[in-house]
């Protein structure tokens, strides 16, 4: 064989090997994506709420549940969490359960919730909270971060930013 054949085999044979190891690593990244997607790593979890008591967050599998990531400090944050109010009053009795979990300090966290009457579970999750919410998908460890989670425990949607109230609506519709 000439080298110019040799090296023809050779661009070909690397060209295959480039091929199978794209496609393994795009099962790889597949296979992470559908595990974050159950929930189990969420619904798994117990962190603490304003008054120190661990609270399983396993407690509502079985309800449609909406988890925000929030602070105190994030003007974002502090926005959308009225028309949370409002849903969770309005759809609680449906099987709807909102929970935040405040990437902040416990007093600080207790104080805006008095402040505003939070109706729904307030939980601390420090700035552990933010590595939490990248193994949800935020992949920028940015505020406000929202995850629904289906009756049965599959996250349905994943949210950086504020979300839209006629499209969290829209989806909850689906799943209550």
């Amino acid at each position: 064989m000439s080298s110019n054949r040799w090296m023809g085999a050779g661009l070909i044979a690397a060209g295959v090997l480039a091929l199978v190891a794209g496609l393994l690593w795009r099962q790889l990244e597949a296979d992470k994506r559908s595990a974050l997607l159950d929930g189990t790593t969420l619904l798994a979890l117990a962190l603490p709420d304003v008054q120190g008591k661990d609270q399983p967050i396993g407690q509502w599998k079985g309800k449609v549940l909406v988890v925000n990531f929030w602070a105190t400090w994030c003007e974002p944050c502090r926005e959308e969490m009225p028309r949370f109010m409002s849903l969770q009053e309005e759809l609680g009795a449906n099987g709807l359960q909102f929970v935040g979990i405040a990437v902040d300090q416990p007093d600080k966290v207790l104080r805006f919730a008095n402040e505003i009457h939070l109706n729904y579970p307030a939980l601390i999750g420090g700035y552990g909270a933010i590595e939490l919410s990248k193994t949800l998908g935020n992949q920028f460890g940015a505020l406000p971060f929202t995850v629904v989670v289906d009756r049965a425990g599959g996250v349905v949607l994943t949210q950086l930013g504020p979300i839209n109230e006629a499209k969290l609506r829209s989806i909850i519709g689906q799943l209550i």
